[in-house]
C-alpha cells in the first residue's frame, strides 16, 4: 500500500489535538496543538543533529498540510 507523506489523525481522547502523521523517515507525529513531536524512529547521534537542524521544515510542511486540508474542508 503507497500512503500519503502526510496524514491527519484525530482522537475524541484528546479533543483539542490536532495530530499530523509524517508517514515517510523520518516518521513521527506532531500536534499541532502544542507542536510537541513524537518521534517513531530510532536515532543515533548523527541523526540526532541532522534532526535538530530538520524539524522546524518538518513542523512547517505539517501546518501547510494541515492548512490545506481545511481549506479543502471548507470549501466542499
Amino acid at each position: 500500500m503507497e500512503l500519503p507523506k502526510y496524514l491527519l489523525g484525530d482522537n475524541t481522547d484528546y479533543p483539542d489535538a490536532i495530530f499530523i502523521i509524517h508517514t515517510e523517515f523520518p516518521r513521527f507525529v506532531i500536534n499541532l496543538a502544542n507542536d510537541e513531536v513524537e518521534w517513531l524512529e530510532e536515532f543515533d547521534q548523527h541523526d540526532q543533529k541532522e534532526l535538530e537542524t530538520e524539524t522546524e521544515n518538518y513542523i512547517r510542511e505539517a501546518t501547510e498540510f494541515y492548512d490545506r486540508e481545511v481549506a479543502r474542508y471548507e470549501n466542499d
